[in-house]
């Protein structure tokens, strides 16, 4: 894999695509913090270069990118994939992005709107929305915190910056061969694994040995304002246990255009656990299949978009369908039986 030297940094890059002389638009992938570009690769990247020129990179301090010093405010980050499109002669792309990540690819696009076809967003937290936070409690963290407690972590689940505390205490353990606790398992997965404890070392040496943790949570720029002017298509994705989704909250206001999609009782690295259906969504959004430009709200209904999921679903080893009156109705033994038993339930309430 080359590293490619822009805005002062040299960084790590792959790219991929069907090689059958067939043009493609570009797909850029960027990861979030404690990841690098092996966290889109296998379940994301090869797929997705069917459909797309897939362009993945480390962020500087990430992976096997250069470690300066300095350089991790979201601006600068967000003008490295500016450079690194202009270096490797991607004019326009669509942009996939996870956490921190999103907040990159959003600095990116509101400096060069023009440059970006679409953008997915996988529970990207900003600053805005962590000032929610602040006020807003996050209901999922009254369940972690009591194990936090437990494990003498002294964190602050309501904390609007938690998680990149957690993920920096966690990668401390992984370093001294403590074993992660299963509770935590899915709030930290990329510190686990055949990996985890070289991708731990890698996070923890950025983060004490550079100002990438006074950059990285300083206000990001992302005021309302400037995310309000985005036009382009958007999906935002966000799980039901993330603190971020708060942020998605916010969002729902500002981006009247946007598809925002629920994953049900998943984590803030649900893109880890549930790539199937991340990557089922993202065809959909590109395929044109969530425009709601022609939807009007039912009667009594407020015209603000909300977080929308499909009917039935898959929860551990059973799947489950929903109704305007409950959460949901199952287990069922299969997809197959949970939509012959939501249809039923339709032509009851019909007839």
């Amino acid at each position: 894999m080359p590293l490619v030297h822009v805005n002062g940094v040299d960084l790590n890059i792959l790219q991929l695509q069907e090689d059958d002389g067939v043009p493609r638009e570009d797909l850029v992938m960027v990861h979030g913090l404690a990841t690098n570009m092996a966290f889109w690769y296998f379940k994301y990247a090869v797929p997705l270069s069917q459909r797309f020129r897939v362009t993945l990179y480390d962020l500087r301090g990430h992976g096997r990118s250069a470690m300066p010093d300095s350089g991790y405010t979201p601006a600068t980050l967000g003008d490295d994939l500016a450079a690194l499109m202009d270096h490797l002669g991607i004019r326009k792309a669509h942009l996939l992005a996870h956490s921190f990540g999103g907040v990159v690819s959003l600095n990116f696009a509101c400096a060069q709107p023009d440059r970006v076809h679409s953008l997915v967003l996988a529970d990207s937290h900003f600053s805005a929305g962590r000032r929610i936070h602040a006020r807003a409690e996050w209901e999922f963290g009254k369940r972690v915190q009591p194990v936090l407690d437990m494990y003498g972590l002294g964190l602050d689940a309501q904390d609007p910056y938690f998680g990149p505390r957690l993920l920096m205490r966690v990668a401390e353990w992984q370093i001294n061969g403590f074993e992660i606790p299963r509770e935590l398992g899915e709030l930290v997965s990329p510190l686990l694994g055949r990996t985890g404890r070289r991708t731990a070392g890698e996070f923890v040496k950025l983060m004490k040995t550079t100002s990438a943790e006074r950059e990285m949570t300083c206000d990001d720029g992302l005021a309302l304002e400037r995310l309000r002017e985005l036009r382009f298509p958007i999906i935002a994705m966000y799980g039901d246990n993330s603190p971020a989704r708060l942020s998605g909250a916010e969002l729902l206001d500002i981006w009247p255009h946007a598809t925002f999609r629920r994953v049900r009782d998943a984590g803030h690295f649900f893109p880890t656990v549930r790539p199937a259906e991340v990557l089922a969504d993202c065809i959909r959004f590109w395929d044109g299949e969530f425009d709601h430009s022609h939807r009007r709200p039912r009667a009594g209904e407020p015209s603000r978009g909300w977080f929308r999921s499909d009917r039935v679903f898959q929860a551990g080893e059973g799947w489950y369908f929903t109704t305007r009156s409950q959460e949901r109705v199952g287990p069922f033994a299969s997809r197959e039986a949970a939509a012959h038993h939501l249809a039923s339930f339709l032509s009851e309430v019909i007839t």
